[in-house]
């Protein structure tokens, strides 16, 4: 699919964002551990989370999607089959593009006891998942796969588990999530040591669900220390996901950056370990209105409402990276219609997701006439400059393609985006509310 876009004169209108992607991964993934039946409303039909809810199935846990018909997987039902009542899949488990996905189900696997294979298309099977598998092992899963157990697929058989104290070489929710969910099944607490903050979405979730989880600093620095006792039952949790906060980022750009531009969004997550990018585009003086927060399931969420703003560049603190990391993309177009110069630096994990994301970022945004210095672990971008129109590519790279829908939003002329189906991973519906906002165009 070739998307093709014109700035519009204004930018106006309410936008419902999809639910959260790692939320909806979780509340699918925790409660088919639980005993019981539980309803997730708001989740998100993206294709990694589809992936997700294809996988549980072949391990024997019934979800169903039960959403009214014009939004079929709005709503989910999963009937959990408890910490010990998952069976060995026939087939091998496909995670499609989500590492996620993957990356969790390791956890969860490796405290199975039978054999099961992972696999997922040409992009997932090039990211790292060493970083993964590796403390797995020390807690006496066995896994197996290509570079030494670095790349999928991978094989994994699971074990009765030991318990694990752990430092995380990154901050890394999905590996600290990973960790934990394998220390549901180990014999004695589970101890991780966080270099930095990163979100923290599977500890609410597994305390709302009778886990006994403590989260504190560490004496005498940024770290944090996050301790977990094995349960001996999930009790499972119905929930309403909220709007996503990654998915919001888009439209917090656009509004900030279109000089005629008003954006309400509604019900967006605001968990303070993932607004890196409110407080960055708050710094670079953004017009952005917080309305009273509320908070469902553990999970503070707000209205949003964002308006046409003067932007200067900033120097992006590396300690906030961890609570922007998918936003950087889109971050890099702001910067470009910011006066002044905005460094980001600390990012060097952009270069192990979907694409290689400081790269391809600079690479298509230099298409539409942007100057971007890309640099090893980030990117130093001078502004204002005034994009123009030009084919370009998502590269397969759903962050990516929706970030190029925004630059396009601003740029003079035509911009064409090929590959422009890949925002289906995390934004079903996308490119029907960009019409919406920007007036058919």
């Amino acid at each position: 699919m070739i998307a093709r876009i014109e700035r519009p004169l204004r930018l106006e209108g309410s936008i419902q964002v999809p639910g959260d992607k790692s939320i909806s991964h979780r509340a699918v993934m925790l409660n088919a551990l639980a005993d019981g039946e539980a309803r997730i409303s708001n989740f998100l039909p993206g294709e990694d989370c589809l992936s997700t809810i294809r996988c549980l199935r072949a391990l024997g846990a019934a979800v169903e999607l039960a959403g009214p018909q014009d939004h079929p997987y709005e709503t989910v039902v999963v009937s959990g089959v408890g910490l010990h009542g998952l069976r060995e899949p026939a087939d091998v488990l496909d995670c499609g593009n989500s590492g996620t996905t993957m990356r969790l189900l390791l956890g969860i696997l490796a405290g199975q006891p039978f054999f099961s294979v992972l696999t997922g298309d040409g992009s997932l099977r090039s990211r790292p998942m060493g970083r993964v598998t590796r403390p797995l092992a020390l807690m006496g899963a066995q896994t197996w796969g290509r570079n030494g157990g670095e790349l999928a697929p991978l094989a994994i058989r699971g074990a009765s588990l030991r318990p694990l104290s752990y430092r995380l070489p990154v901050a890394s929710a999905q590996l600290k999530s990973a960790l934990l969910l394998a220390g549901l099944f180990a014999d004695g607490v589970t101890q991780i040591v966080e270099p930095g903050p990163a979100r923290d979405h599977t500890e609410r979730m597994l305390q709302s669900m009778g886990v006994e989880l403590r989260a504190q600093p560490a004496p005498g620095g940024v770290e944090q220390i996050v301790e977990l006792s094995p349960p001996v039952r999930l009790k499972p949790v119905d929930l309403a996901v909220p709007a996503d906060i990654s998915s919001a980022a888009f439209w917090l750009v656009a509004g900030s950056c279109h000089p005629s531009a008003r954006l309400t969004l509604p019900g967006v997550g605001i968990n303070p370990t993932r607004t890196g990018l409110l407080d960055v585009l708050l710094a670079m003086g953004a017009r952005l209105t917080m309305k009273p927060h509320i908070v469902e399931n553990g999970e503070p969420v707000a209205d949003i409402v964002v308006e046409s703003s003067a932007l200067r560049g900033i120097d992006v603190d590396p300690a906030l990276v961890p609570r922007l990391i998918d936003e950087l993309p889109v971050l890099a177009v702001a910067a470009t219609q910011a006066t002044g110069v905005t460094t980001i630096s600390g990012a060097a994990e952009l270069r192990v997701k979907e694409t290689d994301r400081i790269a391809t970022t600079a690479q298509e945004l230099r298409r539409l006439g942007a100057e971007i210095e890309e640099r090893p672990d980030g990117m130093v971008i001078s502004g204002p400059q005034q994009l123009r129109g030009a084919a370009c590519s998502s590269l397969g790279d759903h962050r990516l393609g929706m970030s190029l829908a925004m630059a396009a939003l601003l740029a003079d002329g035509l911009t064409e985006i090929d590959d422009a189906d890949a925002v289906n991973v995390s934004y079903p519906g996308f490119w029907e509310q960009l019409s919406a906002v920007s007036g058919g165009r």
